[in-house]
This record gives structure tokens, sequence and C-alpha cells, in this order.
């Protein structure tokens, strides 16, 4: 099923960031649909994945910013620097790249040879191997400069994991385990999808849209990702009603007089920003957010950076502004 121009006449109009919501919904249910078929024994999805085996790659510096630091806000990528000759660093580097392969997608792993890598050795400060660091949204945190046997390599990666997805909203990218395919970022043909078994469902939340129920529109989402959590056009939907929702019976002056008079509360910030995405300034709502994060603390900080990553899943993850803001949002939080 094709994703439908959804109508919100007499509200606010969202369209802008509609098709880039939906890219990353789709990347997240092309991976769910190719785990379910490889556990089914079939041919596994391929619209928009990439083999397991090519989330593991060498690369260099040249290529360092121009590849490595775009595909950290996609997945997070280990960074393993390595040295011909070092023996001692060959078992952990295959243990890696094991487990990142088992990490089916959540995980890439760039080798870097640290002869040809001089200035990301002075840059990232590295004095003796092995070195092993995880970059997340562009922003480098060291995992190991010693040796460390597996079951403590496993549980760092998988913080890796929940931390990228918690903090930043990075998700990984859809996999297909072994097989043909294309290296992270290459375009591929995308397939075309059968009609779900939820367009009943879906329709009813367009036509409550269009009626202004949005507590209807929110609800007919929430049963369909009930059965199916990683349904394009349904999360997309859900982030948009619920945001809807939310502005829907505001006073945008008083909204933005108590923002402005209160540039430390994080409920005036929110209430603001949910209006300036509303209104299609997704810039200002992201921005306004990344500096309340930097003047809060505790619960108050947590709140404003759970809600900056519901915006950046209605907005969706291959927006240029949803990957500045996430480079912003680490250098508050690192």
């Amino acid at each position: 099923m094709q994703p439908r121009n959804m109508s919100m006449s007499g509200v606010v109009d969202l369209a802008a960031v509609k098709a880039a919501g939906e890219a990353k919904a789709k990347a997240e249910q092309a991976r769910a649909e190719a785990s379910r078929q490889a556990a089914e024994g079939g041919a596994p999805a391929s619209a928009g994945a990439v083999p397991s085996s090519a989330l593991v790659f060498d690369t260099d510096e040249t290529r360092f910013e121009s590849h490595v630091v775009p595909l950290s806000n996609e997945v997070p990528v280990i960074l393993d620097f390595r040295a011909e000759g070092f023996e001692q660093g060959r078992e952990l580097s295959l243990l890696l790249e094991r487990l990142t392969v088992e990490a089916n997608g959540r995980l890439a792993l760039a080798a870097l040879d640290v002869a040809a890598s001089q200035n990301l050795i002075r840059e990232f400060r590295i004095q003796a191997l092995p070195a092993v660091f995880a970059l997340v949204a562009g922003q480098a945190m060291p995992l190991f400069q010693d040796f460390a046997p597996e079951d403590e390599v496993r549980a760092i990666l998988a913080q890796v994991v929940q931390i990228a997805e918690e903090r930043f909203g990075v998700l990984g990218v859809p996999v297909t385990p072994g097989g043909e395919g294309g290296a992270p970022g290459e375009a591929a043909e995308p397939a075309e999808e059968p009609a779900g078994p939820y367009d009943a469902l879906l329709d009813a939340a367009v036509e409550a849209l269009d009626a202004n129920d949005l507590g209807g529109a929110v609800q007919a989402y929430k049963n369909v990702l009930l059965s199916d959590p990683a349904n394009a056009e349904a999360k997309l939907g859900l982030a948009q009603a619920e945001l809807l929702l939310r502005v829907k019976d505001m006073d945008p002056q008083a909204v933005r007089t108590a923002a402005a008079e209160n540039p430390r509360d994080p409920a005036a910030q929110i209430a603001a920003a949910d209006l300036d995405l509303a209104g299609g300034h997704v810039a200002d709502a992201f921005g306004r957010l990344v500096d309340t994060v930097r003047v809060t603390f505790g619960d108050e900080r947590d709140a404003v950076r759970v809600r900056l990553l519901e915006m950046f899943e209605a907005v969706g993850g291959d927006n240029p502004l949803v990957t500045s803001a996430r480079t912003a949002l680490a250098r508050v939080l690192f």
C-alpha cells in the first residue's frame, strides 16, 4: 500500500516534513520484514536493505568525514584502529566483526589502519593499541583501550546500541543476512509494497483527521501498531496526530509569552517547540529544545530530550535538520 496524502484541513499542515518521516519508517519496516522472513525460512526483504557483512568495512582518513561520520547518523559505528603485524589485537578485531554481524543492522564496524590514519590518531589521542571507539551521530565515545573478554565486549556494545537509540534516535539500518547488495548509503530500487491488512483502520484514521477528530486518529493508528509495530504509515501518522492533539487547544500568544519569560522552564519551552514544529518551523523547534537541554538537569533535562527525540521521529532521520540537531544534542549531552 502506498502512503496516502493525509488531509489536515482546519488544523495545520505538516506536509513539509512528511516525506522524511516516511523514509525512516520504511527503513524500520524493511528491517522488521527481513527478520520476519528470515525466521520463516523465506527470502529476506531487500528494499532499502544491505547485507549484514556490508556493515563491516575498511576505511581511511579520506573517507572518514564523507562516509563514516554521515553513516553514524543512521547506525552506531564502531571504530577499530588496527596495525599491520599487531597480532595481539587480531582476536579482538575478529570478535568485533562477529558481534557487528550478529547485531543485525544495529551496529557497523569501520577498521582503520593506524599507519594511514595519523590525523585521526592525534584527534582521538590514541597512545596505544588496541583502541576502539563508538561514533554515534558524529560524536566519539571511547570503548576499549585494552583487551576485554567476550562477555564484557558484548555488554558494552549493547550499551552503545541502547544509548544510540534512547539519546539520539539512531536506530540502525535494515539488513539482509548475506546475499547481494550494496554498501550502506547506496541507492536501491524500492520493492513494490503489497496491500496490507490494515487499510480499513488507516482509512479511519485519515477520516478522523479530516473531521478534526485527533483523538480518534491517534487511537486508530495505535490499533494498527499493536499488531504491526513497524507499519510505516501508522508510525508517521501517529507522530503527527499526537503533535496536532497537543497544540490543538493551545493559546499561541500565551504559550510564546510564557516561553519568552521563562527560558529555563522545560514545560514552557516544550509547548513553544510543539507550536514551532506544528507551524512548520522545524529548525526553530529543534534549536529551542537543544538550548533547553543545555540549561536543565536531571528529570527535567530528560523530559526535554525525550520530546526532542519524538520530534525527530515525526520529521524523519533523513532530514538534514534532524542530522544537525542530533549533532547539537550530542555536544550538549557529552
